[in-house]
């Protein structure tokens, strides 16, 4: 029987751009997540297998990297337009092209009032968090004598477009990975901390400020540390809860490395100046460590799984 082709359409779908502009010292984001789908003439692509009217989908993503840097970020729907209107104007065959971006918001992370050890609590312009991500935890364990409550927050997005290095690692055969003296830091914060309050003689915390001031503790932290290892970053975060939250004697983190590539745009006749990252989500570091407080003992599992 015969057949004959209907609707179709390519494309390159999911491309993660991210955009910092520079400010001087003030950082902005445009976090997008970008999907190119390009329809016309291509008829002889599905019946005859010539590739001559088709685009590589690698161009369409290199496409959107480009003009990241050429045009900005001013809105994801002026950087859609700008896409669109390029692929049917530039291309012949293409006749169609629909641009589907998701946008993730950031907000900054606003800086304790004192002084960080590295950096002026004025200086913080460029941490920050994602908006609408995590979710608070608790669990809570009782004996009929003595309580247990452990609680936290996971899928707490945060990032820092600066002021992290990492070098110095043991090298080998194998090593390829190239120093970085200026990178971006991000991470997504699964956290847990255990609270010294075990039974009804004791004063019960105010579970609510608790929260919302660890959370502040933690986030100071992560914006306000010079870091040269998410690891050290890590230890700062917990060290400041439990420094400023005397309720608190035991704080876990598990932090995947969510890891920012520069774009080669050289190809192109670009120069990449800590402009444009591919956003990676697989594979990942994951860093994880337990923080205590002097004389308490660990009891947050180290698998955090189904806590």
């Amino acid at each position: 029987m015969p057949t004959i082709l209907g609707q179709n359409q390519y494309g390159k779908a999911e491309n993660r751009v991210v955009k910092i502009t520079r400010d001087g010292a003030t950082h902005h984001i445009k976090d997008l997540n970008v999907s190119v789908a390009l329809s016309g003439d291509l008829d002889d692509v599905h019946l005859t297998g010539s590739n001559a009217n088709c685009l590589p989908t690698d161009t369409t993503k290199n496409t959107v990297f480009a003009f990241a840097k050429e045009y900005g970020i001013e809105s994801a729907e002026q950087f859609g337009i700008h896409l669109a209107r390029h692929f049917v104007t530039s291309q012949e065959p293409i006749k169609r092209a629909r641009i589907r971006i998701e946008e993730y918001a950031w907000e900054r992370i606003a800086s304790s009032d004192a002084n960080s050890k590295f950096i002026g609590s004025d200086e913080v312009n460029h941490s920050f968090v994602r908006k609408g991500q995590e979710t608070r935890v608790t669990q809570i364990t009782y004996d009929g004598q003595k309580w247990e409550v452990i609680s936290g927050l996971k899928d707490l997005v945060v990032m820092n477009s600066t002021n992290s290095e990492f070098w110095g690692y043991i090298k080998d055969k194998y090593t390829t990975l190239q120093e970085a003296y200026d990178r971006i830091l991000a991470t997504q914060v699964s956290g847990r901390w255990r609270f010294n309050w075990t039974d009804d003689d004791q004063r019960m915390p105010n579970w609510e400020r608790s929260y919302e001031q660890t959370r502040k503790h933690m986030l100071e932290a992560f914006a306000e540390t010079y870091s040269y290892s998410l690891q050290q970053t890590l230890y700062q975060m917990a060290t400041r809860i439990i420094n400023h939250r005397a309720e608190i004697d035991e704080v876990r983190f598990s932090l995947p490395n969510k890891h920012h590539f520069l774009v080669d745009l050289e190809p192109f006749g670009l120069k990449n100046d800590n402009e444009v990252y591919y956003a990676a989500d697989r594979m990942y570091g994951l860093i994880e460590a337990t923080v205590l407080r002097d004389g308490a003992t660990a009891q947050i599992p180290v698998d955090m799984t189904n806590l």
